[in-house]
């Protein structure tokens, strides 16, 4: 077992200790870092792990083997670089930034330590999601032509205050907590975005923030997209993806359809499984048996780059090339 610090225990924090703690083959938790450890203390003691405010001293543990990073994305890069400096693996839980640029540093800090490296982009570990990758990847549906993803959540009107009501930590309306984990599904789908062409409409500003923001992409495999967001609406999730031989489409976390042509669509519905802690066992295998972690380091920076292209284009209201190496 990898005995891990976690490091932030707000409401994701949270998440990754009760995905782990007594459930993971791989993983136990031994520490926890927050700001406020009175808001915690009993979470901290019901789960058995030690709390304590200092992030240097809780890394540095001799006990620690690795770290988990459930922080605000504008503290990342710094706390990446003195992680990697340990010679420890991380989880950092998305966005792993706002700009290609500070994505790539990052990644680029852990590549030169020769650390695991892990981005909790779990809505690729949902059953209906991990059978469409399967259904592309082997050619079901023929050549992609065509995506379209929505994730829409009401977060707004139920998690008030933090990141998601300071456009600094989160620009683009609902797109920097909802959009980028479809950003991340085109990118694991189709490949390289080329160029965006992005909106972002607001009804109400924060807090409470209401607002829908939209973006049309543009594959360098020539294959097109569109994707939404609106935050305040039920939550609802969709990526569909258009072929030369058919279709197929992911609704919620475990249902699939799949059309092909000249025959009826047939719909599948897939045991539920927990999103998060299959990724972070994902993480778990890859520390303690250097098997690939389900989710690229280039991924990684090109669903950044691709973010920070269509927040450019919203300030700019035209389109925006995606940046590449």
């Amino acid at each position: 077992m990898i005995n891990v610090a976690v490091i932030g225990l707000g409401r994701w924090g949270k998440n990754i200790v009760e995905s782990t703690q007594g459930k993971s083959q791989h993983l136990r938790i031994i520490r926890g870092v927050s700001k406020e450890p009175e808001l915690v203390a009993d979470f901290a003691k019901a789960k058995g792990f030690e709390l304590s405010t200092d992030f240097a001293e809780a890394i540095a543990d001799p006990r620690v083997q690795a770290v988990c990073l459930a922080t605000p994305h504008s503290l990342h890069l710094q706390q990446i670089q003195a992680v990697a400096a340990l010679g420890k693996p991380l989880w950092c839980e998305k966005p792993l930034a706002l700009t290609r640029a500070e994505s790539k540093k990052a990644i680029d800090t852990v590549k030169k330590a020769g650390v695991v490296f892990a981005l909790g982009n779990n809505k690729r570990c949902f059953a209906s999601m991990r059978e469409l990758k399967r259904v592309v990847a082997e050619g079901t549906i023929g050549e992609v032509m065509h995506i379209e993803g929505n994730f829409t959540n009401e977060h707004s009107t139920r998690v008030l205050g933090g990141w998601r009501d300071d456009p600094n930590e989160s620009p683009g309306g609902g797109m920097t907590g909802a959009g980028m984990h479809v950003i991340d599904a085109f990118v694991n789908m189709a490949g390289r975005i080329a160029s965006v062409d992005a909106h972002v409409f607001h009804k109400k500003a924060a807090p409470d923030p209401r607002d829908a923001a939209t973006a049309l992409v543009k594959f360098e495999s020539g294959a097109t997209g569109t994707l939404a967001t609106v935050r305040a609406a039920p939550a609802y999730w969709r990526v569909m993806v258009f072929g030369t031989k058919g279709w197929a489409e992911a609704r919620d976390e475990t249902v699939l359809t799949t059309a092909l042509v000249g025959q009826p669509p047939e719909t599948k519905v897939y045991p539920q499984v927990d999103s998060l802690g299959t990724l972070l066992e994902s993480f778990g295998a890859a520390v303690e048996t250097g098997s690939p972690f389900a989710v690229t380091t280039d991924d990684m920076v090109e669903v950044a780059g691709a973010f920070e292209a269509i927040i450019k284009s919203m300030a700019q209201g035209k389109p925006v090339n995606v940046e590449h190496d």
